[in-house]
Order: C-alpha cells, then structure tokens, then sequence
C-alpha cells in the first residue's frame, strides 16, 4: 500500500511540475510583409470567423490578391504594409476604403486580427490550396 501512494505521489509531482501549456506559450509578433508574401504568395486562402466560412484570397505577384466573401463576388486588389506588420489590403471597387490586418503564424495557419477591433475578433486560416480563387461573373445565370 505504502509502494502504490509513493508511486502515486512521485507521479502527482512529475505531472504539476510540467509547464502549463498556455504560460509556455510565447505569443509570437505579427508577421512582416516579407514573412506574410513569402507564406501566401501562390496560395489561395481560406478564412473562418467563429467557426463558419468567411471569405478566400488568392495572393499573386506583385502584391495582387483577389478576394471574395463566401458566395460572394470577387474583388480584385493589393496589399501593402504601411507601417511594421500592418497589412493592408485596397480593393479596385474602394480604393478610398483600406483594410488593415496584423497576421499571426500558429500552427493550425495563419490567424488575422483587423486593426483597431476592440471586439477581438479574428479570422483563421481554414484551408490552404494552390488552386486560383474560383470566381463566377456577377449576376451568372440571372
């Protein structure tokens, strides 16, 4: 009795005494625009907000992206980084109207946190392809 609440003990200390997951974790700084073109450069995207499909980009050369809400039309653009890992995307309907993100490497993807939310809200890499960005012209088969 005395060997198995010895043995019980010593494994009750070796389990409290291994890191606690969350305060081993570093959170790691948003990526640069160098980090975030050479992860999604010839890749297209797909994001989730809560859980449910979002949206899809494609990313090209050049900085180019082409986006799309989910069943929605796509929007052709760019990207740039205005100041130290802020990315900002500008699309050809509202050029007048940037978007500005911070992106995260985690190892499900990528996570995106849009600047200024005080809600924290965040999209999460859902799936990653090498196929371009399906987009059907508006209004087909109306």
């Amino acid at each position: 009795m005395r060997t198995i609440c010895l043995t019980l003990a010593l494994a009750l200390a070796a389990l409290l005494a291994l890191p606690d997951a969350t305060r081993a974790q570093t959170p790691q700084p948003p990526m640069t625009g160098a980090q975030f073109d050479a992860y999604t450069l010839g890749k297209t995207l797909t994001y989730l907000l809560d859980g449910v499909p979002y949206g899809a980009e494609q990313y090209s050369p050049g900085r180019r992206v082409i986006w799309a809400f989910s069943e929605d039309e796509c929007k052709k653009g760019s990207w740039s980084e205005p100041e130290p890992a802020l990315i900002c995307f500008t699309y050809d309907d509202s050029p007048e109207n940037p978007q500005c993100w911070r992106f995260y490497r985690t190892p499900n993807g990528l996570r995106a946190e849009f600047d200024g939310d005080t809600e924290g809200v965040d999209l999460y890499e859902a799936q990653q392809t090498s196929d371009p960005l399906f987009c059907p012209g508006p209004k087909v088969g109306a």
